[in-house]
């Protein structure tokens, strides 16, 4: 699918004065910033929904920035989405609410993600994965926001086709999207990425995938032939874990727009939804639509980044294999990242405590056993992590 660049005029609101860099793309000559400024904007169709968004939307981390969303409105984004953890997602849901109060409900396009229980080893849903909790949960989502509807609900963290079609899940979307309270179906994979995407199409039944795809991936391969077949077969596609964030301990900082550029490449990929957390970075992530072709340089930092892990968990699961212990380590991994990659030490620590982890955590093991694919230290990172769990966040939480 084609993407096309479309100029907009907007007014930069005195509420997010230093934006105006945000939106005056360097083509755009014929208004001065900080005034009325020409925007330059790339849209793609968000597959065979009649949808037609930004390429660059924001992924909602924090309710702690009102302003944030605020200004990325009045730059033209229409595109959001939220993490699922379960307290940020609810706290996320009703600042939304209150921030498009007074906008026209179809001026945004908003996905909410829901997600049930599941064993973390084996990525199928527990018997308490029901149709009446997953519209129980939906229903107080649209409360939060104070919505009739959203565009998207989707499927949270499918890792296997069983759980694609898991029916109690698959019964409680269709009968909401029958009741006007979302209009497209969706699933959202974090690992083992082909296997979801794939039964997403096979299903017939979703609309839309939301999926990790990076060049740290070590699938990559397969990640991009599933990606391709679900664009073929009409569905949208939006990039998530496009990697944002510090590099971990001793690495050169990730260029985020190299690696927004080097997703947005693939023309099979219709939306991004990176996590921008402050001016600066929706600066960065907004300037990447002045020009989406890769530089030398910005080729450069894409390979130098892909040829190390970072922060990013391939959820391949060997680990659960080798921990003596059984802990959830792909998602300690993941609070991992969310604390020393994004800076969000809040969103961190809600996802530690929902892990439901012993009181002790790493003592009775004399040596750890743990082989990550990716090669980290797994026991330092966990133990470098727990610090967070208990503490008070009032506090400054010494990250680096």
């Amino acid at each position: 699918m084609k993407s096309e660049t479309v100029s907009r005029r907007t007014f930069i609101h005195s509420s997010v004065a230093g934006m105006a860099g945000i939106i005056c793309a360097p083509k755009a000559q014929t208004a001065r910033c900080g005034d009325k400024a020409e925007k330059v904007l790339v849209y793609r169709n968000l597959g065979k929904t009649g949808l037609r968004l930004p390429v660059i939307g924001m992924g909602i981390l924090s309710s702690a920035t009102p302003s944030l969303m605020q200004a990325a409105l009045d730059a033209g984004i229409s595109h959001f989405d939220s993490t699922a953890d379960p307290a940020q997602q609810m706290r996320n849901e009703k600042m939304i609410g209150e921030v498009l109060k007074g906008r026209r409900r179809e001026s945004v396009i908003y996905g909410t993600k829901i997600h049930l229980p599941q064993d973390y080893k084996t990525g199928i849903y527990k018997s308490s994965a029901t149709e009446k909790e997953f519209t129980r949960l939906l229903d107080a989502a649209l409360r939060n926001l104070q919505m009739d509807y959203v565009d998207i609900v989707y499927h949270h963290m499918v890792s296997r086709k069983e759980s694609a079609f898991h029916e109690p899940v698959m019964s409680a979307m269709s009968k909401a999207k029958k009741a006007g309270k979302a209009r497209f179906l969706g699933l959202t994979t974090h690992s083992n990425v082909p296997e979801a995407v794939h039964a997403a199409v096979d299903s017939g039944f979703y609309e839309v995938v939301m999926a990790a795809y990076n060049p740290r991936q070590k699938d990559l391969a397969q990640v991009k032939k599933a990606i391709a077949r679900a664009a073929a077969s009409g569905l949208g596609v939006v990039a998530i874990k496009v990697i944002r964030g510090d590099a971990d301990k001793g690495r050169q900082p990730v260029n985020a727009r190299a690696s927004l550029k080097w997703v947005l490449q693939d023309s099979n990929v219709h939306a991004t939804v990176p996590g921008f957390s402050n001016f600066e970075e929706m600066k960065v992530d907004l300037s990447v639509m002045e020009d989406l072709s890769l530089n030398e340089a910005e080729r450069s930092d894409v390979n130098r980044e892909a040829s190390g892990p970072g922060m990013f968990c391939q959820g391949c699961g060997q680990c659960l294999r080798s921990c003596s212990a059984e802990l959830p380590i792909p998602d300690l991994m993941r609070s991992y990242m969310y604390a020393f990659g994004y800076h969000q030490t809040t969103l961190a620590q809600s996802l530690l405590q929902s892990l439901e982890l012993p009181d002790h955590v790493c003592e009775d093991c004399s040596s750890c056993r743990v082989v990550c694919t990716n090669g980290w230290n797994v026991a330092e990172k966990i133990h470098d992590i727990l610090r967070l769990r208990d503490a008070s966040l009032e506090a400054e939480f010494p990250i680096a």
